[in-house]
């Protein structure tokens, strides 16, 4: 046992010095690449963060249907990553959660199982995967930390995404015990932005919000917000974590994931984010909130505190330019938006 333990720490330590930074050719495969976050990365790749030597690919559910298999290997045989930035997933809001928990529960399973096996059998240096804060247990104490995912059974409204989610953090570690791979995950809370899916059955939160306020200003209706308004969520804007992804990939070096997140100070009610969007879109209606609605879990807050041990400074978009941003560019590309 003690052979085979540090074989894998010699694989190990050689892993980590071929995933740092500036050493031959990196090829990053990005799945998920035409959602929120992958367009996000490939603005700012776009943009100038791309480090010479590095090629990076955006791979959409239209390249590849990451739940079979033979079009995950055909993908990684086409593009020969040595990085992967596993973005992809099947996604929706609370109410389209609450109606499929087992098609949630199998389609990522299925994505994920095809990706990090398919990254394995390729050689892949690194895997940063993106989790959810909707994985931690619903009965706990906050704020919420890294060593906290399986302490309990995650909110009932999402559970089979949620669990599916949870199943990646169980891979990694087996893939680094039994392979020596660096395949790690990092935890974003409520992330927003250009390029979101903007729909109000099937969307999140804010864009759902974001929709429903332009249309009630464009048709002179009041706005009609589901649930009491009442629950707290940490948002995230998209270029941020996008930034942040970035840096994991490129220096980030535990198995155990990190929550990417602003502080917990920066959390704000659906209300409080209701009233930022109303502000933005410059919306004089009336506003109502519909206590028939569910409201989800009251708050999942999250301690960056790990990030902050590794980036003391890191910049967060204020909340209010971030959402005037996006209500901006949603008003712009209102025809071809996801909704």
């Amino acid at each position: 046992a003690g052979s085979s333990s540090e074989a894998a720490q010699t694989q190990r330590g050689k892993m980590l010095q071929d995933s740092g930074p500036g050493l031959g050719v990196r090829r990053v495969l990005v799945t998920g690449g035409s959602g929120l976050v992958g367009r996000a990365i490939e603005r700012l790749v776009l943009a100038g963060e791309k480090l010479p030597g590095e090629e990076w690919t955006f791979l959409s559910s239209a390249d590849a249907d990451l739940t079979d298999g033979g079009q995950t290997r055909d993908a990684f045989d086409r593009y020969r990553p040595t990085h992967v930035v596993h973005l992809a997933a099947k996604v929706g809001g609370l109410f389209h959660n609450m109606s499929c928990n087992l098609d949630f529960w199998r389609k990522n399973v299925q994505i994920n199982d095809n990706v990090l096996q398919t990254a394995h059998e390729h050689g892949v240096t690194k895997v940063v995967s993106c989790l959810s804060t909707c994985i931690f247990p619903d009965k706990t104490t906050y704020p919420i930390d890294e060593t906290m995912i399986h302490n309990g059974p995650p909110h009932s409204s999402n559970f089979g995404y949620s669990y599916a989610k949870r199943m990646i953090d169980v891979q990694n570690r087996g893939y680094h015990q039994q392979h020596g791979r660096m395949f790690t995950a990092v935890i974003p809370t409520n992330v927003f932005g250009m390029h979101d899916n903007f729909n109000i059955e099937e969307g999140h939160v804010l864009p759902g919000l974001i929709h429903k306020t332009h249309l009630a200003h464009k048709n002179g209706s009041p706005l009609v917000v589901w649930g009491s308004g009442t629950p707290r969520r940490q948002f995230i804007y998209s270029l941020d974590l996008a930034r942040l992804i970035i840096w994991a990939l490129r220096e980030y070096q535990e198995i155990e994931p990190i929550i990417l997140s602003v502080g917990e100070e920066e959390e704000v009610s659906i209300k409080e984010a209701a009233e930022c969007i109303v502000a933005s879109m410059g919306f004089k209606g009336q506003v109502i909130f519909d206590t028939n609605k569910s409201d989800g879990q009251y708050k999942k807050t999250a301690n960056n505190g790990k990030l902050r041990t590794y980036l003391p400074d890191f910049q967060f978009t204020p909340f209010s330019q971030a959402v005037k941003e996006t209500c901006d560019w949603f008003v712009a590309n209102y025809d071809t938006a996801r909704k």
